[in-house]
């Protein structure tokens, strides 16, 4: 087999695969990349037993076909460090040596059998999908994953739960004291369905779908799932189990009502935070008379801080415990100018939502308050 390719253009391709995979493989080949030849086309696979990622690159001057595997730190850390030129790729289809020449030298290594790189089982027949805009798609994976939780004994709730309904998509995300609900009016699917869609997979698609600007076609069973795009294809294993229903555990009648600016809430929540007990992160917010007032402590060390906001609130005074660390991550993951705090009492969820929605959009962030000591 031989093959031309640029340098820039494989780089590019094996860089945006790579983060699939894993630092310790159960196999070793899976510390490899898969390369396909077929023609003028070079596709390219890398996987971690869970999660699959192929892409595919045009090549020049293609002789010969077939599969063969080369170690990702071995393609990747020269690749790096060379400006953009033409590769030439000449392998020994006996032994699989294989000689990448280019300007000013070449390298030479051994290549593995590609044969013996696990296959992708294909989806049930009664497979499901449903086509969405790509960055439809990142906009609810990056608002809703720092939601997950990381529970051994509830794996469901590691992972984003895809609510499909004929007229909408709902991203869901919890761990228990922190919850999104990303609703997206723009998705329709000809049935109702759901998935849960593991961290990892959620992460690089995180990663992936920022350079993506066309349709991505969902296609899963109760097992697995195919992503695909333009530039590449995920295939990824699903978590498997019953989701929590989250529309529950979310207050309906809240009669607190703060609409206060997002960013001057958050810079003093970030200067506030500060001076909380490390290991509560505890911040108090007291309302009244159109004011906020941020405050915490640490009796340890004796420190303290409190900051006004000017809000518009007409209900009668109320103080409320929140965990800083999640009430900052909730806001950062807003992009409305001005957010509506609801609450009911000191014990009851608070629920964060923007003033104003994204086109086709419908957002709902909710917090658990945490206990106030006086």
């Amino acid at each position: 087999m031989r093959f031309d390719v640029s340098s820039t253009a494989l780089l590019s391709r094996l860089q945006s695969i790579s983060k699939v995979i894993a630092s310790k493989n159960s196999l070793p080949i899976l510390d490899s990349f898969l390369f396909n030849l077929e023609g003028n086309t070079l596709t390219v696979t890398a996987s971690d037993a869970e999660t699959r990622l192929v892409t595919s690159v045009d090549v020049m001057n293609g002789q010969g076909a077939g599969l063969f595997a080369v170690s990702a730190k071995i393609l990747l850390d020269p690749l790096k460090e060379l400006p953009e030129q033409p590769l030439t790729f000449d392998i020994n289809d006996e032994n699989l040596e294989i000689f990448i020449h280019f300007q000013n030298g070449k390298y030479n290594f051994i290549g593995q059998k590609g044969d013996t790189y696990p296959r992708q089982k294909p989806l049930n027949d009664n497979a499901i999908s449903v086509s969405m805009d790509a960055q439809m798609l990142l906009n609810g994976i990056s608002r809703s994953l720092f939601a997950t939780a990381d529970d051994e004994l509830r794996p469901v709730m590691n992972g984003i739960y895809f609510d499909i309904h004929t007229d909408d998509l709902t991203f869901v995300a919890s761990d228990g004291h922190k919850l999104v609900r990303l609703r997206n009016l723009a998705v329709k699917s000809p049935e109702r369905a759901s998935f849960i869609l593991p961290k990892k997979p959620a992460n690089l698609l995180k990663n992936l779908l920022a350079k993506e600007s066309e349709q991505v076609l969902i296609k899963f069973d109760d097992n697995n799932a195919y992503v695909t795009c333009a530039s590449f294809e995920m295939v990824c294993r699903l978590i498997e189990g019953r989701y929590p229903n989250y529309n529950s555990v979310i207050p309906q009648e809240n009669p607190f009502r703060v609409t206060i600016d997002r960013i001057s809430f958050l810079n003093a929540l970030k200067r506030v935070s500060v001076f909380s007990n490390p290991a509560s992160s505890l911040v108090k917010l007291h309302l009244k008379d159109n004011l906020i007032t941020v405050s915490a402590q640490d009796i340890d060390f004796s420190t303290s801080a409190e900051e006004r906001i000017v809000c518009q609130f007409d209900g009668t005074e109320l103080s409320i415990g929140f965990k800083a660390t999640y009430l900052i991550e909730i806001l950062g993951n807003i992009s409305s100018e001005e957010v509506i705090l609801e609450l009911a009492d000191p014990s009851r969820a608070g629920l964060i939502i923007p003033s104003e929605n994204d086109e086709d959009e419908d957002l709902l962030m909710l917090l658990m308050p945490m206990m106030l000591n006086d």
